[in-house]
Formats: C-alpha cells, sequence, structure tokens
C-alpha cells in the first residue's frame, strides 16, 4: 500500500514520490445510500494528477504512463481517481490517494525481455517420431486394393 511519507509527498515506491503540489483534490456530493448525511456533505473526492507535467518521471517513465493508463486519462492527459467509499472525506482522499499511487506504480513496471530459446535435440526428436506415427495410422486406415 502507498503510504504518505511526509504531508507534502504521496509515496508511489520507495524510490519516488508525487508532490502535494503537483495533486489537486475536489470534493463533491456522493450519490448512493447514505440518508441525509450524504445529502448535506460532500464525501466523495476526486484527486487529479497530470504525469505528463511531473517533475518525479522522467521522459521515458511519462511515456510509460500515458501508454499503460491511455484509457484513464482524459483529452487534457489528467489522471482522475475517484473515492466515495465512506463517509469521511479525509478518509475517502486517502483512499483516492492511495489507489492513484497503486495505478502509477503499476505503469512504471517494466516488463521483462522475453528470452528467445529453441527447442531442444530431444523435444524435436519427440515431435517428429509422433508425426511418423500419426501418418502410419492414418496410412494404415486407408483402403488397399489386394488384387
Amino acid at each position: 500500500m502507498a503510504e504518505q511519507t511526509n504531508k507534502s509527498h504521496l509515496a508511489i515506491d520507495a524510490s519516488r514520490s508525487i508532490p502535494e503540489d503537483e495533486l489537486s483534490a475536489k470534493a463533491s456530493r456522493a450519490g448512493g445510500a447514505g440518508g441525509q448525511h450524504v445529502n448535506t456533505s460532500s464525501t466523495r473526492v476526486e484527486v487529479s494528477w497530470v504525469p505528463g507535467a511531473s517533475r518525479v518521471l522522467s521522459l521515458d517513465e511519462q511515456a510509460r504512463v500515458a501508454e499503460k493508463l491511455a484509457s484513464r486519462l482524459d483529452g487534457s492527459g489528467i489522471l482522475r481517481v475517484v473515492a466515495s467509499d465512506t463517509r469521511s472525506q479525509r478518509q475517502n482522499r486517502e483512499l483516492a490517494e492511495t489507489r492513484l499511487a497503486a495505478l502509477v506504480r503499476q505503469a512504471l513496471v517494466v516488463p521483462r525481455k522475453r528470452k528467445a530459446t529453441k527447442p531442444s535435440r530431444g523435444a524435436k526428436q519427440a515431435r517428429l517420431n509422433e508425426k511418423k506415427l500419426a501418418s502410419k495410422k492414418k496410412s494404415n486406415r486407408r483402403d488397399r486394393d489386394w488384387d
């Protein structure tokens, strides 16, 4: 889980954290059950961040985040995360920030390159033997002219 290292940064991983001034949070009224409380309180929190303008990420990392999270970015390149799980605005903000950090952490993972391998000599021989057996089985099924 992402934890805040201090009040001014949102930790993504051990080496990176997003400065609080790059994040913007907006509270609004949450929908759903909750009775009078939900009608009068702005507990739904939307946290926004622009990965393309971040000082934390290198250009390669910005490109990777933009590619991996393309479906989550709007036309302006803003990543928005919403939380309305609890009745507390503070808890919802913490949840939204945690989710944002998790998304960015996952997007920054560089997949390992596939190491090309070739089949062993034994595997090749086994495949050829299997083909010969299948061929022999099918040729034995054919009608023969015994004249």
